[in-house]
């Protein structure tokens, strides 16, 4: 995918993330973590869980699964994932997403 994000937030810290071909760029707060997230098309994203975390899709799609129920989430849409709740992601298209996470320090920033 052709660069889309602005230097505004390709400039900050990049996530150190366990996923092949994705993307992160962190915003860092005190109490949570921001993380724009740019995902390639195929990428999968393994089921797991944490604290709570929500977003929303800035470009393409995401086919998310959380608690063991499947939805296409399209540019626009937001999404709310409870703590504790297994999910895991398919972007067949690729997609641009922001996450909010409530855990401060669900990635670290590589390096």
């Amino acid at each position: 995918m052709p660069p889309w994000f602005p230097d505004l937030i390709t400039t900050l810290p990049k996530a150190d993330l366990p996923m092949d071909g994705i993307t992160g760029w962190l915003l860092q707060g005190e109490t949570r973590q921001a993380v724009f997230f740019e995902i390639p098309p195929g990428a999968e994203v393994p089921e797991h869980s944490h604290g709570a975390q929500w977003g929303v899709v800035l470009d393409g799609e995401i086919e998310l699964t959380i608690g063991g129920q499947t939805r296409v989430y399209r540019k626009g849409d937001t999404y709310e994932i409870p703590a504790g709740s297994v999910h895991g992601a398919r972007c067949p298209a690729g997609a641009r997403i922001l996450d909010l996470f409530a855990d401060a320090d669900r990635y670290r920033a590589r390096g």
